[in-house]
């Protein structure tokens, strides 16, 4: 029997000017009618964006998250509850099942751009 390897495609939407993305914080924007979070995580010189739900109480807060490192990990945690997320990987850095979305970006003159796969 043959297995059928498929191969994902990533679809690049721009997103928002890097200028407009606030140094060491976060900020919500809308593009394929999903509320994205991103992050301008200016001290280690890196962007991310992520899902804005956060999955603990599933509030659309993550945006207006404090960020910061946990042993490198550039993590996110959520204003009300303090439920940390990896910025890279999503996973829950409190040791709790439930993780968030993290999306692919690239940075091309000015813009930040947003990949998604179908």
């Amino acid at each position: 029997m043959k297995t059928k390897i498929e191969k994902e495609i990533t679809t690049w939407f721009r997103a928002i000017n890097v200028e407009d993305i606030p140094n060491d914080n976060g900020i919500c924007i809308k593009v394929r009618g999903q509320q994205i979070a991103v992050f301008n995580f200016n001290k280690r010189n890196e962007y991310y964006a992520v899902e804005n739900l956060c999955p603990h109480k599933r509030q659309m807060i993550l945006s207006r998250g404090i960020i910061g490192d946990m042993q490198g990990e550039p993590k996110v945690a959520c204003p009300f509850h303090k439920k940390t997320f990896s910025l890279k990987s999503g996973k829950n850095l409190n040791g709790e099942d439930y993780c968030i979305k993290t999306y692919p970006i690239k940075i091309e003159e000015g813009s930040m751009f947003i990949g998604f796969t179908d």
